[in-house]
């Protein structure tokens, strides 16, 4: 079975370096079209059903505003 992922990210916290985006495999995050408060364009978790928790943007994320969670999977019974 695949990994399940979620990714939550700060948007007030992003500044848009948008390192995210391009360390994300499964091109889950994309930049956001509207402004945070500081004037910047954030990341934003746009395809979150293709997300596979390998915590890429995590890892990448200067600011520490990404948080990745790996979801249980359900099982069959």
């Amino acid at each position: 079975m695949a990994r399940k992922g979620k990714v939550e990210i700060d948007r007030e916290l992003c500044k848009g370096c948008l390192l995210c985006i391009r360390a994300c495999p499964m091109k889950v995050l994309e930049k956001d079209a509207e402004l945070n408060s500081s004037g910047s364009y954030p990341s934003k978790a746009l395809h979150i059903e293709k997300c596979i928790a390998c915590g890429n943007c995590f890892e990448v994320c200067p600011d520490v505003c990404i948080s990745v969670y790996e979801m249980e999977e359900a099982k069959a019974s």
